[in-house]
Parts: C-alpha cells; sequence; structure tokens
C-alpha cells in the first residue's frame, strides 16, 4: 500500500458540521507539550507558505514552453535542485503527485498551469488501457504520456524504469492514486465547466468498479494492480486511505449527476469498507486488510488514513477522535510523523494536519505547523519531503528530497482547500 510519492525500493464546502461546531468538538484536542506546539514562535505565516509553493509549481510548469500537456517531475536531487541522480527518479512523473499539483494550482488562482497538467492526466485516462502510478516527466508528445524511462545509449534502447529496481512499483495501477486522478480532473471541470475532465473522471471511475469491487469482509475496494518489476497481478488487499478516496470520488460523481455508473450506490460500497475499519476502543482506524480481504491491518498507525477521513463530506463525529489519536501517536517536534515510528517530521502529513484542522475552525492549533513547513523549503522551491534525512513510510521510506507532493500539500493546507469538494 506504498504510496505513490514515497521512495520506495526506488468555494464550495461540504462540510457536514458548522466551522464552530467543528471547533467545539475539537476542543479536546490538546497537543502533545514539547512536541507539535514546540515551534509555535514561528514569524511564517500560511499565505508565505501558499505563495512560495504556488510559484514553485507555476514556474516549474512555465519552463516547458508552449501551451501543451506536460507532467512534472515529483522529486528533485537530495541537494535542493536539479534532477536526482538515481535513474529510475531521476524523471518520474509520479501520478498522484501530478493529481496533487492540479488541485493545488486551481487554488492557486493558476488555471491555465493546472490545465497542462490535467491535460496529460486526461489523455492518460482516455488512451492508455490502465492509469499507471508514474509517467514520464515533461512535454507529452504522441497523445499519451510514456512510461518513465531513459534512453540508454550504450545498448542502443528505451529501458523502463519499471524494469529496474528502485522503480519496481511504477507499473502498478493503485486505485488510490486513480481516484486521486479523478478528483483533480473534476476539479478542473468545477473550474472551467468542460465536460471532457468529468468525462476523463467517469471513465477512471468505471476503471475501479469493473476491476477492483471485492465482495469478500466488508466490501469496498481492492488496491488495483500491483506490478512488480512489469509484472501485473490483482492488488488483493484492501486500503482504508484508497477507499476513503473513493468515497470521495464517487460522492463527487453523485453530487454533480455523473453519468455512467450508480455512484450513490458505489459511494456507499466504499464507506462501508472504511467505517468497518473504526476501531471505536482506541479511536482510530485500522489501515486496511491484508491479501485475503478481511483480515485487518493494525500496525502500523498510518498518518493519512486519520486525517484524510476528517475531510470526507459529512464524515460521522466519532471519526474525529482519530486527530486525538495522531496527536499521540504520531506527533513529533513541530509536527506529524507518517507512522507511530516517529522517526521525524513528514512535511505531507504535517501540512494535512494543519488542513484538518482549518477545516475545523481550529487555526490555532494549524497555524504553529505552517512554521514548520515553511522552513522545509528547499534551494530549488519544492519542500522536502522530510525534515530527517530519513523517515518510515509504509514499507518504504519518505527522504530529505524536495518532493512535489509535499509542496502541492503545504499549498492545499495554505490555502484552506479540501481537495475532496469543489472550490465553488
Amino acid at each position: 500500500m506504498m504510496k505513490s510519492g514515497a521512495v520506495g525500493p526506488g468555494g464550495r464546502t461540504s462540510r457536514s458540521l458548522t466551522a464552530a461546531a467543528l471547533c467545539a468538538m475539537f476542543a479536546f484536542v490538546m497537543l502533545p507539550a514539547g512536541r507539535v506546539g514546540a515551534e509555535a514562535q514561528s514569524p511564517a505565516s500560511a499565505r508565505h507558505v501558499a505563495s512560495l509553493g504556488c510559484t514553485a509549481m507555476a514556474t516549474r510548469v512555465d519552463a516547458t514552453a508552449g501551451s501543451g500537456p506536460l507532467l512534472l517531475r515529483s522529486y528533485d536531487a537530495p541537494a535542493g535542485r536539479g534532477a536526482p541522480v538515481t535513474r529510475p527518479l531521476h524523471a518520474a512523473a509520479f501520478t498522484y503527485d501530478n493529481a496533487l499539483a492540479v488541485i493545488a494550482l486551481l487554488a492557486c488562482d493558476k488555471p491555465l498551469q493546472a490545465a497542462r497538467i490535467g491535460e496529460a492526466l486526461r489523455l492518460a485516462a482516455m488512451h492508455g488501457t490502465r492509469l499507471h502510478d508514474a509517467y514520464l516527466a515533461g512535454a507529452v508528445r504522441g497523445g499519451q504520456p510514456m512510461p518513465n524511462g531513459w534512453w540508454d545509449a550504450g545498448r542502443g534502447h528505451w529501458v523502463e524504469a519499471a524494469k529496474q529496481y528502485p522503480g519496481a512499483y511504477q507499473d502498478g495501477t493503485s486505485c488510490g492514486n486513480v481516484a486521486w486522478t479523478a478528483l483533480a480532473l473534476l476539479a478542473l471541470y468545477d473550474a472551467r465547466g468542460e465536460v471532457r475532465w468529468r468525462d476523463a473522471a467517469v471513465r477512471l471511475a468505471q476503471w475501479v468498479v469493473a476491476h477492483a469491487s471485492d465482495q469478500r469482509g466488508a466490501g469496498g475496494f481492492n488496491g488495483g494492480i500491483e506490478s512488480y518489476l512489469l509484472h501485473p497481478r490483482p492488488a488483493l488487499w484492501k486500503s482504508t486511505e484508497h477507499n476513503i478516496d473513493l468515497a470521495a470520488l464517487f460522492d463527487w460523481l453523485a453530487r454533480i449527476d455523473a453519468p455512467g455508473g450508480d455512484w450513490r450506490a458505489q459511494a456507499a460500497r466504499a464507506r462501508h469498507f472504511v467505517t468497518a475499519q473504526w476501531d471505536a476502543a482506541s479511536g482510530h482506524f485500522w489501515m486496511g486488510t491484508t491479501a485475503d480481504g478481511v483480515t485487518a491491518l493494525r500496525t502500523p498507525s498510518a498518518l493519512d488514513v486519520q486525517l484524510w477521513a476528517q475531510l470526507l463530506p459529512h464524515a460521522p463525529s466519532s471519526w474525529r477522535r482519530a486527530v486525538h489519536w495522531v496527536e499521540q501517536a504520531n506527533a513529533v517536534r513541530g509536527g506529524f510523523a507518517f507512522t507511530d515510528a516517529r522517526d521525524g517530521m513528514w512535511t505531507e502529513g504535517t501540512a494535512q494536519a494543519a488542513l484538518v484542522y482549518r477545516q475545523a475552525g481550529a487555526a490555532t492549533r494549524a497555524d504553529p505547523l505552517f512554521g514548520t513547513i515553511a522552513r522545509q523549503v528547499s534551494p530549488g522551491g519544492f519542500l522536502y519531503a522530510s525534515r530527517e534525512p530519513r523517515i518510515r513510510a509504509v514499507y518504504s521510506w519518505y527522504r530529505h528530497q524536495p518532493c512535489l507532493a509535499a509542496t502541492a500539500w503545504a499549498v492545499l493546507a495554505a490555502l484552506d482547500r479540501n481537495p475532496y469538494v469543489g472550490a465553488s
């Protein structure tokens, strides 16, 4: 269940309660002394973070001449600028990262830059047999993005990154990444009103229903396709995070009366699985299931699962206990770690926490986090994925390396934009 941005072997508002009511619900949530609150004196503001992130992403888009479709490289070199030396990451454009960039650029009021990335994702959605977890960064030519890879001049042939261990999973199709891509396309539809964006989102949603619907246990949707070293097979495990994303996607499609499926029924299926992963005794979500589709994955405690559930429209109020859980299990100095190993600050997740606080009307909880986030800006403009040299993710690692996804989430938090709903 590795997130696409992790380095592995390799306003419309739709809040279920008023801000005042949510703020009251969060009143019991106390930040651990000496951890999240330790950097509260930073002068950095959300506006500063938004300005830095919006400029960095828009500048990257504008660096490719013209107005045609393109995808952004997900990582810079650890030194802070330029491409990574590792070949499978040198020009890797992770689908999840670019989908986030579309939503963030729209929040930045950069619709032309957002549309260029969105068009590349639309082409991938409409013309490929399935969406892949990564593509080749840069301008898209020939009607659809190419798989990530490079030309081996010595051998005279093209090498696909997914044939190499550091890029072994880039050929997969994770349902969460499919959902995020569709959400980005729906954000463009919301902003521009062009049905081509909606239709591409529908096609992606239909792929999930056709290929990942799961009847085992609590039902829901499985992981999609996992492809290790270009050997695809069904991903029979199920992810709570993926099903949260899918519930948001199907909800949005139902809300706009999109054709092509019974989206309310599909949203209910995804939400049923998410609800089944809620552990009322502890007040947090299990990460998902093993490959049997039933047995709960009880470790580690993944930060994003707990936080993203808060962003779902009409989320049950009891789920807000998960915020208290992560403040106990994932908090580190100035922010949050990905897992309960608490081995370092995860920039992306810290931004997600800031957004959850702001959406709840608890801005004073978010403000200190922006101080930490602002200090992660690299010389090239992207934010470092982690403050420490390396931190644990799920079956992978995040490193002190500039990252598009971290930058996009920081912008979403700073501009108080919930990516699961439209802006108008």
